[in-house]
């Protein structure tokens, strides 16, 4: 019998996660090269050289037109309370599960406001429909261990 190579793919595990995205800079760092990965680029005007202004969060000013950015700025976090941590470890909690996480559960495990919980899932999980849907399944699809609905 063959050995199913997608379904023993290694997961990154809660320590490795740690390791890598335990930090409020680790994560901003991982933030800065998805949302940027040839470096800054001016939003407004295109220009690559800017200047660090500190409020809050890092804030990123144009050299050329002078226009004010944020790391978080055009991203999901976008207008965050919460820090980029919590953040990452829901999206890793909501991704390495084979069937979910509850919002409640979600709620606890950051020890987040429900409230707060169900804004993150609903706008990650809108992220990850959007990325779908971008790159729909085509010939032959053999599916394991799914869950589908009911008991």
């Amino acid at each position: 019998m063959c050995k199913n190579k997608v379904q023993f793919q290694k997961g990154l595990s809660l320590s490795e996660f740690m390791d890598n995205f335990g930090t409020e800079s680790q994560c901003e760092v991982a933030l800065e090269a998805a949302k940027w990965p040839n470096g800054f680029l001016c939003g407004n005007c295109g220009h690559n050289s800017f200047s660090c202004l500190t409020r809050g969060r890092t804030k990123r000013q144009c050299n050329k037109c002078k226009h004010q950015t944020s790391l978080i700025a055009g991203t999901i976090f976008h207008g965050t309370k919460l820090p980029l941590t919590k953040w990452f470890l829901g999206m890793h909690l909501m991704t390495q599960s084979k069937n979910g996480i509850s919002q409640m559960e979600l709620s606890r495990q950051l020890g987040i406001g429900i409230n707060a919980a169900a804004l993150m899932y609903h706008k990650v999980a809108q992220v990850m429909l959007e990325r779908d849907e971008s790159k729909p399944l085509s010939g032959d699809v053999e599916m394991d261990d799914a869950y589908w609905g009911g008991k």
